[in-house]
């Protein structure tokens, strides 16, 4: 039995052409590695890869740095819609929300989905209502507002309309290590635990700008989101209509179980080739059954981080 094991991401896209706060990327170094511990130590006491992701993704929600939770960005008409998705390996049970503006954490309401409902995805109204019977944390719309995010809106708008993923808005006007112009944000972890059992989530604030209503990959399973304990864990983060039309994570489990790919060559394939032969840019996190960790992608950067239990976490923001 290999060690236990997370990795998380939160977003990928290309390098920031402004010049960089150093503290500023100190503050996103600092975030994904604290996360990655919290991870470790659930994991290190015996805790399932399930509670291990949902945590972990629950903590990226509430870092505003993210977008995803706290940190969302707005939509055309200055609203938030949140997407979320978790899924356990040793069942291939899946719980996801979509379209929700009022709960704090989408995460918690996923995991709620998977373990109180027969249905795997609730979207909208109907989510939020599931999410308040079962005794979730509820909040009013404005909790997600961050001055940064409603900026961005206003600078995408100002922009001919443009529709932009994630952080969004005009480099030059951001430290954010990653060109926000070019970055797709989406917050997800995978794990495996010391029972051999393996988990995925996923939860993203969306694409500043977008149409209300559009939903993207992150809640889909096998796009966004996919876990089984026969070959893979993976969370996805990029070009969402790319991963969906793709089905981005379920195929890196394919190319394992039929084609016999290692998780390195399964996810190189789907990253590297086949996701750019579609136009399709960002990157993924993957652990297979054996342990095995991969981050691949194909932009620039991918916030990004793992640790196997007993070591110090890994992180990177760069290739």
């Amino acid at each position: 039995m290999s060690k236990p094991v997370i990795a998380i991401h939160g977003g990928a896209g290309a390098i920031s052409r402004a010049a960089l706060s150093a503290e500023k990327e100190q503050h996103y170094i600092q975030a994904l590695s604290d996360i990655v511990a919290a991870g470790q130590a659930i994991l290190a006491e015996g805790g399932s890869a399930l509670d291990a992701v949902t945590q972990t993704v629950r903590l990226l929600e509430e870092c505003p740095l993210f977008n995803a939770g706290k940190g969302a960005v707005f939509t055309h008409q200055g609203t938030h819609e949140l997407d979320a998705c978790v899924m356990d390996g040793r069942t291939c049970d899946a719980g996801a929300v979509a379209g929700v503006s009022r709960i704090r954490n989408p995460i918690l309401a996923a995991r709620a989905v998977l373990e109180n409902s027969s249905h795997v995805l609730f979207g909208g109204e109907g989510a939020e209502r599931f999410a308040a019977n079962h005794g979730l944390e509820m909040v009013e719309p404005d909790f997600f507002f961050t001055q940064e995010r409603f900026d961005q809106l206003h600078r995408a708008q100002a922009e001919q309309g443009r529709v932009l993923l994630d952080h969004d808005g005009a480099a030059a006007l951001s430290d954010d290590p990653l060109d926000p112009d070019r970055k797709f944000g989406t917050v997800g972890a995978v794990a495996l635990d010391a029972l051999g059992n393996l988990a995925a989530a996923t939860s993203t604030g969306g694409m500043t700008n977008k149409a209300a209503g559009r939903i993207g990959d992150t809640p889909i399973i096998g796009a966004g989101c996919y876990a089984n304990n026969a070959t893979v864990a993976v969370s996805s983060t990029g070009t969402g209509e790319i991963f969906m039309r793709t089905v981005a994570a379920y195929d890196v489990a394919a190319l394992i179980e039929y084609a016999g790919l290692t998780l390195q060559q399964a996810s190189d394939k789907v990253v590297m080739e086949k996701l750019l032969a579609m136009g399709g840019s960002g990157g993924l996190i993957a652990i297979d059954r054996f342990g095995n960790v991969a981050l691949p992608f194909n932009s620039e950067g991918m916030y990004r981080g793992f640790g196997y239990v007993g070591d110090a976490p890994s992180v990177g923001i760069y290739r």
